[in-house]
């Protein structure tokens, strides 16, 4: 099979019937037919059994979609990147972050680089850890801050600086609240927990563990971001990175690390083989004086 018979047999698989294929593919139904039934001859087996209500995949066709569609996922991979390659532009920076640091520290460390650079124009966006390798594969994003590299994948990074995981809280619920809050504090406190919020989750699950302290989770949150506005709403206390809690606080709100401290880092990544050119590394500079600002 070459990649045209792959296109066509996914789209058939996917829409169901020769003729929705073809208005997916914005070709005529004839050529599909005559595509699928070339495919089925390659192979040697039939790939759909043909009924009154359309198409239904064979036992076949169901083994082959799984390999089709990791073809099918790098060959849009390919044509993103082509697509994004032929918009690039000479003085544009394409930074995507996490939320957490898009929300405040991006914002900073834009505003200050134009000052000296107000020529530069930025594309930014925020990207989730799941979303990272894709983007930059995509060439939808020249550089993405994280904080947390992902293993084995064949990229290169810069850190940036770090961040420490905070209890956030409304001043009513612990009026008494110490500098730095040990965990053990927290027990018997309504907690909104972020333990399958990705690596800073995974974080935040570990020192528990490794303290061996369970603690009365009310919520499960999928975002700091939700956690937060549950703090406020008064449904409990929740422990989220300091960038978050400090972009959350308003009136009647506070934040305190945790003692002993736990700390993350914070890392610039970006392909191995399209390393940040001299005004990427100028901006990355200009960051990480952001990230380490008190």
């Amino acid at each position: 099979m070459n990649l045209r018979h792959i296109e066509i047999f996914h789209a058939v698989y996917v829409n169901g019937s020769v003729s929705a294929a073809a208005r997916a593919l914005n070709v005529s139904q004839p050529s599909v037919s005559k595509m699928l039934r070339h495919a089925e001859t390659l192979l040697g087996f039939q790939l759909f059994q043909r009924t009154n209500g359309g198409l239904v995949p064979t036992h076949d066709a169901h083994t082959l979609f799984n390999e089709v569609s990791e073809i099918q996922d790098r060959v849009h991979a390919l044509r993103e990147a082509a697509r994004n390659l032929r918009r690039g532009v000479d003085g544009i920076l394409r930074v995507s972050a996490l939320p957490s640091i898009a929300l405040d520290a991006i914002p900073t460390a834009v505003s200050r680089f134009l000052q000296s650079h107000a020529d530069v124009k930025f594309d930014l966006q925020t990207v989730h850890h799941d979303d990272l390798l894709r983007k930059l594969y995509e060439r939808e994003t020249d550089i993405a801050v994280a904080y947390q590299v992902p293993p084995a994948a064949p990229i290169a990074n810069r850190w940036l600086g770090e961040g420490e995981l905070v209890v956030l809280y409304r001043e009513e619920d612990m009026p008494d609240a110490p500098p730095s809050i040990e965990l053990e504090r927290l027990r018997g406190r309504k907690f909104i927990s972020l333990a399958a919020s990705g690596p800073i989750g995974q974080l935040f699950t570990q020192e528990l563990q490794r303290l061996e302290i369970e603690l009365d989770e009310v919520v499960w949150a999928r975002t700091f971001y939700i956690a937060s506005a549950l703090v406020r709403q008064g449904v409990g206390m929740t422990v989220v990175d300091s960038f978050t809690a400090q972009s959350a606080l308003g009136p009647g709100l506070s934040m305190r690390p945790l003692k002993p401290r736990v700390a993350f880092d914070i890392h610039a990544m970006f392909l191995i083989n399209r390393p940040p050119g001299a005004l990427a590394n100028d901006f990355l500079k200009t960051l990480a004086q952001v990230l380490d600002a008190p």
